[in-house]
């Protein structure tokens, strides 16, 4: 057995809420520059932003990104928007990913064998309840990632600059700019991600090729982001160009999507595809393996506290 050893507890779902939103806070701290690369790369061939990138600046694959913000933006623009980013995971992860399985065990009343159908509205259900709570700091996270600090034109000086600019110049309804494709992104994602992470684990442990430890963790983890990242992927350029668009410059997500239709092309839709693979299967794995291993180590330090003789 590799990392903490199950209890016999089966985790609580507060144990659950915990470790979720601090396990994706740690997956976000890790590969956050690679979500910071992919945005960069999505939003390029955009005429205009309400953050606009350096227009002179083209950006090509993903190290390339990387190095480009780093010497023209400086390192610290690998990380803008991370204040941001790490409210989204302690509230967005917490619910999606937290609430997860006591959803499914709604949907199931309380049957140990969930099926598909089961685990798939479990995923929609928590993905966009995570959005309906989490919405402002996601509009804000990508805004900062795509400000570009060359030339000294920050519209934005701090995270809560952000909310109060946005909210003061775009009104209420700004912060939750793009919760209609974001609803449909996470819905989408989480039932690709968390879905595929539980049938995989699920498959490797029925077919005894693997034990309930990192290695199966980690394998389920990296299952679990392709498969994400290819389905996710366009819907994620529209909610992503659509939450960074200037006031009335598109008057809808299917409008922004139909835009990028007609002016470049199906390919725009997988923009920034391999830092998305890059970031999504890297922090599923970092995430997952995290998020079991604090289920174990905080159930163990509950049956310590409880029983300590």
């Amino acid at each position: 057995m590799v990392g903490f050893k199950a209890t016999d507890v089966p985790p609580t779902a507060t144990v659950k809420f915990l470790g979720a939103g601090t396990a994706a806070c740690i997956a976000d701290l890790i590969t956050f520059p690679l979500d910071t690369a992919k945005v960069r790369l999505q939003i390029q061939g955009e005429k205009q932003g309400a953050v606009r990138a350096a227009a002179s600046v083209q950006y090509r694959g993903v190290l390339g990104t990387i190095l480009t913000m780093a010497r023209t933006e400086g390192p610290r623009s690998l990380y803008n928007g991370l204040v941001a980013g790490l409210q989204r995971q302690m509230s967005f992860a917490s619910v999606r990913i937290g609430l997860y399985d006591s959803v499914k065990q709604f949907y199931t009343k309380g049957s140990e064998h969930a099926g598909i159908g089961s685990r798939l509205l479990a995923g929609s259900t928590t993905g966009a309840l995570a959005v309906a709570v989490a919405q402002p700091t996601d509009v804000v996270k990508v805004r900062f990632q795509a400000q570009a600090r060359a030339g000294g034109g920050q519209r934005y000086q701090s995270t809560v600059d952000a909310y109060k600019t946005i909210a003061r110049e775009e009104g209420f309804r700004g912060l939750w700019k793009g919760t209609s494709p974001n609803i449909a992104r996470n819905a989408i994602v989480n039932c690709a991600e968390l879905v595929t992470y539980d049938l995989i684990k699920d498959a490797l442990l029925k077919a005894n090729l693997m034990t309930d430890d990192l290695p199966c963790h980690f394998t389920s983890a990296f299952g679990a982001g392709f498969c994400t990242t290819i389905i996710a992927s366009p819907v994620d350029v529209v909610k992503t160009r659509y939450m960074n668009s200037a006031l009335g410059q598109y008057s809808s997500a299917g409008q922004c999507a139909l835009t990028m239709l007609q002016k470049e092309g199906p390919r725009a839709f997988y923009k920034g595809f391999m830092p998305s693979f890059l970031r999504l299967g890297s922090w599923n794995v970092v995430m997952f393996v995290t998020y079991e291993q604090l289920k174990r180590a905080l159930m163990a330090a509950c049956t310590s506290r409880e029983a300590p003789f």
